[in-house]
């Protein structure tokens, strides 16, 4: 069977969250702007059997609602999500296209999937959307989960709802939200009742550089000629750039054990950064280091899926910064296996 494939993009937004952000009340509002000329589409996941929040979106001529129901469509249903994105772009032919994954999921491994270059000719992917609750940026409990951190990573807009219930806690934890995801973030949004303008989330996907590559070290090992290995387990060394700032990072087994006080002096020596971030399997236990340049932050964690720190500076700083220096300091940290 011959498929007619569409010759113009689709602009594509995905909207992600955790549950009860306010996605469908932000897709609502979003939809409510559709100029009357324009088929728009909505792609929707739920994660259990039963849809309900197809049934809040306007039925009416001029909107494609299409329902993916059971599990996640950014890791477990691929395949399904493909197909069902592909007929709703080749049958009605939209103007534009909203993907609202299940506040469970994981927009990253869905955005890698609409990326690929055969999606290139149909999707014109837009800046990823995040809602986040206001009301609730007080709540450790809650911001500490890694889902909801996985989600604020990938976004390039954050939609922050329930604006006119925040206090004074909300408003001090969403200051550091900002400073904490300014290499990735482009527009911080404050909305109540979902009410913004379809203007201010139609911006252009910005894909981050990211370069992993082994550790400093290990190259400087190899001929000069000799090609970089392929990364395929622990350690390693990355390097993203991003919107005039440069994240340079390492992950280490979470087998690996560091001595706490020589680490915590090695990133304490370090200067002309804007943020560390790190957690590390060390002799007083897992410990994760929170790092701004008004404080400096660190407490016992919770175990890791590795050893790992990012410093995160300006990219005219980064070429002044010794990153082979800061690894030997901090593989010195490390207790010997022996």
């Amino acid at each position: 069977m011959k498929i007619n494939l569409s010759t113009r993009q689709v602009p594509v937004h995905i909207i992600s969250g955790f549950l009860g952000a306010g996605k469908t009340t932000l897709l609502q509002s979003l939809l409510a702007q559709k100029p009357a000329h324009e088929v728009w589409a909505v792609l929707m996941n739920e994660f259990g059997q039963i849809g309900v929040d197809q049934q809040l979106l306007p039925q009416q001529s001029g909107y494609e609602v299409k329902e993916l129901l059971g599990g996640c469509l950014c890791c477990v249903g691929q395949l399904p999500m493909q197909i069902a994105l592909s007929r709703l772009i080749q049958e009605k032919q939209p103007d534009r296209l909203f993907i609202e994954p299940t506040g469970l999921g994981h927009p990253a491994q869905l955005l890698e999937q609409l990326t690929e270059p055969h999606w290139s000719s149909q999707i014109n992917m837009r800046a990823l959307i995040c809602v986040v609750d206001g009301s609730k940026l007080h709540d450790a409990e809650w911001t500490a989960q890694d889902l909801y951190q996985d989600q604020l990573k990938t976004s390039e807009i954050v939609v922050v709802s329930h604006a006119d219930s925040m206090t004074d806690a909300d408003q001090l934890q969403l200051t550091q939200l900002k400073q904490e995801y300014m290499t990735g973030v482009q527009s911080w949004i404050m909305s109540e009742q979902g009410n913004i303008s379809i203007d201010q989330i139609d911006l252009p996907h910005s894909a981050v550089e990211r370069k992993i590559v082994p550790l400093i070290h290990v190259q400087k090992q190899l001929a000069p000629d000799e090609p970089l290995p392929v990364i395929k387990q622990l350690p390693y060394h990355y390097v993203e750039h991003s919107n005039g700032y440069t994240v340079a990072g390492w992950k280490f087994s979470k087998s690996w054990s560091f001595r706490f006080y020589d680490l915590l002096d090695t990133l304490c020596e370090q200067q002309d950064w804007l943020r560390i971030k790190g957690i590390f399997n060390t002799d007083q236990g897992w410990m994760t280091f929170n790092f701004n340049p008004e404080q400096i932050n660190y407490k016992l964690g919770e175990e890791g899926l590795d050893n790992r720190v990012e410093m995160i500076v300006q990219d005219q700083q980064a070429q002044v910064h010794d990153w082979e220096a800061l690894e030997t300091a901090l593989l010195a940290c490390r207790i010997s296996s022996v």
